[in-house]
């Protein structure tokens, strides 16, 4: 996916200078490219995102139960 978000970035930019002012240069990156690219880059990472929280309740979890054991032990 981040091939495609590079190349894609390239292409943009090569529109980009190709426009006849600097502030529609601009314009064009930022609202062709880097916005769509990072909206696409942010929903292609939710499920990694979502996994990594599940296993680090699931590490507290573990942690909170073996600090109970312990305490009960003394």
């Amino acid at each position: 996916m981040h091939i495609a978000a590079v190349g894609w970035s390239y292409v943009v930019l090569m529109m980009a200078i190709t426009e006849d002012s600097v502030i529609a240069g601009i314009m064009t990156f930022f609202l062709y490219g880097v916005l769509p690219v990072t909206i696409i880059l942010y929903i292609t990472g939710s499920g990694g995102r979502r996994r990594r929280q599940a296993q680090e309740r699931q590490k507290a979890m573990q942690e909170r139960q073996q600090l109970q054991a312990k305490l009960e032990e003394d």
